[in-house]
This record gives C-alpha cells, structure tokens and sequence, in this order.
C-alpha cells in the first residue's frame, strides 16, 4: 500500500466566508509519537550514544507500521535535539519504522497540557503499544461559559 500523504489529501475548510486551516479526512489520525520510553529505552540527551542501540520496543514497531499502513500521519515528537537527528534517523531506519517526519526540541520533563483550536486526543504510554479503546475520563477544559458563573 502506498504511503498516505498528507499535504496532499488535507481537506479545505470554510466558515463565514473565510478559509480556515484545513483538515486531514474523515477517519485519519495524525499521530504525534514520543521516541523514549515510548518506542524504545528511555535514553537522556546527555547519553547520544546510547541512542544508536537503545532496544525496540516490538508492540510498537508493529502497531506504528500499521498505522502508517492503514493511511494514518505518524510524526515523532521527541525531547531530543536537532543535534540528535542523525542518530535518531539511523536507528528508526535500522529498526524499520515508517513515519511521515520528526519534530526534534518538544520540552522535557513531562506534565504535558496541549492547548489548539482543533481536538486533541493524549494516551498516556504505560508499557506496551495495543489497540486504541474508548474510555472516560475526567479532563481539564476551557470554561465555554465564563460569564455564566
């Protein structure tokens, strides 16, 4: 199958006469992937030549490449740097991930709270890759009301 690809398949959106940012199609995710501890062993920056043989992890290889299979966006968002590109590119390529892109310099030290103007989705990484199930949570939100209080 060949490789979905996004720029290409990306859907205009208007509102009131306006062009907004437009959007992947319906049922495609755009998955945003941390590499360590989350694909393989959790390797610090300060350890760049650890990355090269940090150890896969299987259930993601084979759920990512699936994904990627199935037409879905698959980026890596890593703490990593730009100076850790080549290491990085190496070892996805010796392991056989595919992806569409990395996005190297996301803040470290988790806590993460992602705030956009399109829906946005987070699975916490406890362990082992599997398929995605629906569940309820409590989460934090703007206030759509503010002055109702």
């Amino acid at each position: 199958m060949k490789a979905f690809n996004p720029e290409k398949s990306l859907q205009s959106v208007e509102e009131n006469g306006q062009q907004l940012s437009p959007t992947l199609p319906e049922g495609i995710k755009n998955y945003l992937i941390d590499i360590d501890g989350t694909i393989c062993d959790d390797i610090p920056n300060e350890e760049p030549e650890r990355m090269l043989t940090a150890a896969v992890y299987p259930d993601a290889l084979a759920t990512l490449n699936r994904w990627y299979d199935e037409g879905h966006v698959v980026f890596f968002f890593t703490s990593r740097t730009e100076m850790h590109r080549a290491y990085t590119e190496t070892w996805l390529k010796k392991h056989g991930f595919k992806y569409h892109g990395i996005l190297f310099g996301k803040p470290r030290g988790g806590n993460y709270h992602w705030i956009d103007n399109h829906l946005v989705k987070a699975t916490r990484f406890r362990g082992k890759f599997t398929d995605l199930i629906e569940k309820e949570v409590t989460i934090q939100v703007f206030d759509d009301n503010p002055n109702d209080n």
